[in-house]
């Protein structure tokens, strides 16, 4: 009997691992400011690490906030409520209080540089054409899930080995 609920035990305990309150993608968020993607990335040229300056090198992409939205918005550059929004966080030295909507499970680990710049994983891979995006992410675009990770990681031919990930 034992081997029967140890056995049956394993699939509940990984259904509640990967449905952890704060990770669903069902919640919407709204962001204190509309931040357009495409705008930043068509129209002034720029691309995921000029923003996200950690992607390449950490564990974590990094949320930017005042530091570097301050480098070309310290005056406002358009007529924009949403700009003008910007400018005062930054003129108030005062950080965006976005919202985090990716989030991977605490019981997993998950770095940036080892699939952005190791394993030449395109963000959109994970986050969606975010170059066509004209709103912040409300919701992750894609749910953080261990089947979608697995999956990606056998069509790659990558380890799928549990201690890769489950730290």
């Amino acid at each position: 009997m034992k081997k029967f609920v140890a056995f049956y035990s394993i699939p509940f305990a990984l259904l509640w691992a990967f449905t952890v309150p704060g990770c669903s993608e069902s919640v919407n968020h709204t962001q204190p400011i509309q931040y357009n993607h495409k705008k930043h990335l068509e129209d002034a040229g720029l691309n995921c690490f000029d923003c996200h300056t950690r992607a390449l090198t950490h564990e974590k992409a990094s949320i930017p906030n005042i530091e570097i939205c301050k480098g070309c918005h310290d005056q406002p550059m358009t007529e924009s409520k949403e700009e003008k929004k910007l400018v005062g966080y930054i003129q108030k030295n005062q950080p965006i209080p976005w919202i985090q909507v990716h989030r991977v499970p605490d019981h997993a680990y998950f770095s940036h540089r080892r699939h952005v710049s190791i394993g030449k994983v395109a963000c959109l891979t994970c986050h969606g054409n975010v170059s066509e995006m004209t709103l912040p992410f409300s919701k992750p675009y894609l749910p953080i899930k261990m089947a979608f990770c697995i999956g990606c990681h056998a069509k790659n031919n990558v380890d799928t080995d549990c201690a890769s990930c489950h730290r």
